[in-house]
């Protein structure tokens, strides 16, 4: 066999090319890098914080973006209104934009109130003056506890610190003209923040979220226009269908569906709806076994889910369950939803004197968990979950057993 013929003489210019070959090396596609957000370790998709480290745990690491997360509401809507209030200052917090809409509190006080009155209620030491505004009591933000920003020094330690003062401690020049204080919320790329709800958000934290809002009583038309109803039938109220297009057309307009690109780059809009189901939206799904509008909100979470899933959102959807008569319909409204969650508060109950649960101010119970990109999803290891408001801190604790003997009680 003839060895090849080397190109050995031949001038540069006539010499083949070394990198002929059309081998190309294989790289992973970038995923979207989104403040606030991360990929999932369990199926990859990306995912958002609830605003509570412990249900982001309890939930599969947080919410995928573009799924929907159902609450059902307490007895008194205290607990859920607070899980709501996490999931709003969270997104204020990691910069993404807001879609607030509720038929009883205007959008905008939700970020302006004052946070003592929510301890002060659900621990009776609420004074005549604060019950004149009942609800504001749940219509604040909590404050974020951001670790990266420093604390004032006090006189003495800015005198020790002060450079001109010590001629004998002396740094770089180039580390002279450096701020000293790193002032800006740095933690914002950070996944997941604690909150303090014995204090409210900074005015101007919160004053720079760019919110979008639906107020029911604004939109009045739809609660006094007659719904033409046929036999066999249970259209969706004009109630729904207005939130639903209002809620497209402002997924469009920013730019959050991918159909009209985002000025700057791009964002996560979180959407927060509040007591669907209740006849404050003009459902009789509360009021009767039968219903003249059975299908009405599963229809419009048909159409929502939809939605989300061809857009960079999720939604927050919270239901008064305790007061919808048909338990068939109930079941349907979760099988809806990809994440429902349930809350049981001891407040006014017969467990809120039992030294079982002395500890704690209610019971969590997780209805269904999203099944995404796999055949079985994640389980929580323990299912036995009780929540309890500290009086900084909400928190989600796993190990209260549900036994009639107090020993049997296994506490981790």
């Amino acid at each position: 066999m003839a060895a090849p013929k080397m190109s050995v003489g031949k001038p540069t210019a006539d010499r083949l090319p070394c990198n002929t070959t059309s081998f190309q090396k294989k790289s992973r596609s970038k995923l979207v890098s989104i403040p606030g957000t991360r990929p999932s370790i369990q199926n990859g998709q990306l995912i958002v914080s609830t605003g509570v480290t412990s249900l982001d745990y309890v939930i599969g690491g947080g919410l995928a973006v573009g799924t929907l997360l159902l609450i059902e509401e307490d007895r008194y809507d205290s607990y859920s209104r607070m899980l709501l209030k996490y999931f709003l200052a969270e997104g204020v917090v990691c910069g993404h934009e807001l879609y607030v809409a509720s038929a009883l509190d205007h959008p905008n006080d939700i970020l302006q109130a004052n946070t003592t009155l929510v301890l002060n209620k659900l621990y009776g030491t609420i004074n005549k003056q604060e019950t004149a505004h009942p609800e504001a009591a749940f219509l604040e933000l909590p404050a974020p506890i951001l670790d990266d920003i420093a604390s004032p020094k006090t006189e003495d330690q800015a005198k020790s610190c002060d450079p001109e003062s010590q001629d004998a401690m002396k740094i770089a020049w180039r580390y002279q003209h450096l701020p000293k204080v790193q002032t800006a919320l740095a933690s914002s790329s950070r996944f997941g923040h604690y909150y303090d709800v014995s204090k409210t958000m900074d005015p101007e934290i919160s004053q720079a979220a760019r919110c979008h809002g639906f107020y029911l009583p604004e939109h009045s038309t739809a609660v006094t226009s007659p719904t033409a109803t046929t036999p066999g039938q249970s259209p969706m109220p004009e109630t729904y269908s207005s939130l639903l297009n209002n809620l497209q057309e402002v997924i469009h307009r920013e730019g959050f569906d991918g159909t009209v690109p985002q000025t700057k780059s791009r964002n996560i809009l979180r959407i927060g709806l509040h007591s669907l189901g209740s006849a404050l939206w003009g459902d009789d799904l509360c009021c009767r076994e039968n219903p003249s509008h059975g299908h009405a909100l599963t229809t419009f979470l048909y159409g929502l889910r939809a939605m989300l899933r061809s857009s960079l959102s999720v939604a927050v959807v919270t239901v008064p369950s305790h007061l919808i008569q048909n338990r068939a319909l109930m079941g349907n409204i979760t099988r809806l939803c990809d994440t429902a969650i349930a809350l049981e508060s001891f407040r006014g109950s017969e467990r809120e004197t039992n030294p079982l649960y002395k500890d704690y101010h209610g019971l969590l119970d997780v209805r269904q968990l999203p099944y995404l990109n796999c055949l079985v999803c994640d389980l929580p290891d323990n299912k036995d979950l009780a929540f309890k408001l500290k009086r900084k801190q909400f928190t989600i604790e796993v190990g209260l057993c549900h036994h009639n003997n107090p020993l049997e009680r296994v506490v981790t």
